[in-house]
């Protein structure tokens, strides 16, 4: 059976007061570090046999940690959440970014999968759809030391049912904005005394979503459509004015309006961390107003239009509920938005989402948010390597690669446990000991299934 390495302790056992008993607690323990090991599928049985217990009788109990165990889930959240900020982010602002991702998964026994537009398949022109299920995650968005770029960690991930599942079971169906609001809030709960930057694509851009939150204290950055209906603020209440204040002022030339016009003055940029870790020019321009829709809150925003001189994409437009801060710092903060989706696609690779065989509602709602927060996991575990196998870079002759990955960092805290355990290929090491055979054959499991 694995033990756990001496580096890990703090990091693992923090969450030991997430499990309401200890037994569950010891196979919730087992069940991590096999999932970090397991190669391909992180089915229950893939994990079981790779940390040597594939002749346990009692193989259900870890199936039951999924399926019917009580455990605190948001209090897991809370507590990754907290590890994450103390590790990641030392200053304000905290930088959290929200977007959905499908998971494809097919079957009867899934009452919660819908029919979605598959957004890795589908193109402007080209539409594909998919069954799956959707999950919101909200990530901490943060520089991390040895990969030097954002990476996005998940600590906070939901099931938005499809509107068939409600209406079979007679709930209310929640829109993907009625989640946003939910997961936010509740961040925001979490971190009273901290200014929270939230970090979202076109889809968050509605104005009842982005005025609840602007009450809260949040302070939200999402693209804005070209055309949208802009003002200028109110003018000020003249006293003894009759009848209702006013809730903006003239309206103002559309933002493609502003594109097409010469007199614009347009200021000339760099931005770093662009979209591949690059750096690059641009020209913006950018102002207060109001964005305003009949029957709808009142958003105050300040707007930034970016555009490439060399036209190598498309003019794009931003927006801040907050107007007092500066273009340069709301277009920084919106392009870490673009690690979000290398996480989604970095678990799919590594972590095996999509490969997970559970049938039952509770265990299909644990399992993904579980498998996305082990991508913060590693990240937090990776910061107790040693300096020099954190920076270990995995290439070869054919394949120049100058910054650690993802995959290097699994691949370091993997050789950690394996090391744990008595697997050294080190020749200097003399206090190794051998492996039991069911740890023997949980090694030789990985490395002829590594695919």
């Amino acid at each position: 059976m694995l033990c756990l390495p001496p580096r890990f302790a703090a990091i693992i056992l923090a969450f030991a007061s997430v499990f309401v008993q200890q037994r569950t607690w010891r196979h919730a323990r087992l069940l991590l570090l096999g999932a970090l090991l397991a190669p391909g599928q992180r089915t229950v049985s893939s994990i079981l046999r790779i940390i040597g217990l594939r002749r346990e009788r009692h193989f259900v109990n870890y199936h039951r940690v999924l399926n019917r165990a009580i455990w605190r889930s948001r209090h897991a959240a809370r507590l990754l959440l907290d590890l994450l900020i103390n590790r990641f982010v030392s200053t304000d602002p905290i930088v959290l970014g929200v977007d959905d991702t499908i998971e494809r998964r097919r079957g009867k026994r899934i009452s919660a999968k819908g029919i979605y537009r598959d957004p890795v398949r589908s193109s402007k022109s080209f539409f594909v759809k998919t069954s799956g299920l959707r999950w919101l995650s909200l990530m901490v968005l943060a520089p991390v030391p040895w990969a030097q770029r954002v990476w996005g960690l998940p600590f906070l991930t939901v099931l938005a049912p499809s509107e068939r599942f409600c209406r079979t079971h007679n709930q209310r169906h929640k829109k993907l904005t009625d989640w946003t609001r939910q997961v936010a809030l509740q961040a925001r709960r979490w971190l009273p005394k901290r200014l929270v930057v939230l970090v979202g694509d076109s889809s968050f851009a509605a104005l009842d979503l982005l005025a609840a939150l602007m009450r809260q204290g949040l302070i939200c950055i999402t693209r804005l459509r070209l055309d949208a209906a802009l003002y200028k603020p109110a003018a000020p209440r003249e006293p003894g004015a009759k009848g209702r204040p006013r809730k903006k002022g003239a309206r103002l030339p559309t933002l493609i309006q502003r594109l097409q016009d010469p007199s614009t003055e347009w200021q000339s940029i760099s931005v770093s961390g662009w979209y591949g870790n690059t750096e690059r020019r641009l020209q913006i321009c950018s102002d207060r107003a109001v964005w305003y829709h009949a029957g709808l809150p009142v958003l105050p925003i300040r707007w930034v239009l970016l555009r490439d001189p060399n036209g190598a994409f498309a003019p794009q437009a931003l927006l801040c509920t907050d107007p007092a801060h500066d273009a340069h710092d709301i277009i920084g903060w919106f392009v870490r938005r673009w690690a979000l989706e290398v996480t989604f696609r970095e678990t799919r690779d590594h972590l095996g989402i999509e490969t997970q065989r559970q049938w039952s509602d509770q265990a299909i709602a644990r399992t993904t948010p579980c498998l996305l927060a082990l991508f913060s996991i590693v990240t937090l575990l990776g910061t107790r390597l040693t300096h020099r196998a954190r920076l270990a870079v995995s290439t070869a002759a054919w394949y120049h690669k100058q910054r650690p990955t993802f995959a290097d960092t699994l691949a370091a805290v993997r050789r950690e446990i394996w090391a744990a355990q008595g697997f050294s290929m080190s020749r200097s090491r003399v206090d190794s000991k051998k492996p039991s055979k069911a740890l023997r054959e949980g090694m030789t499991y990985a490395l002829c299934n590594a695919a």
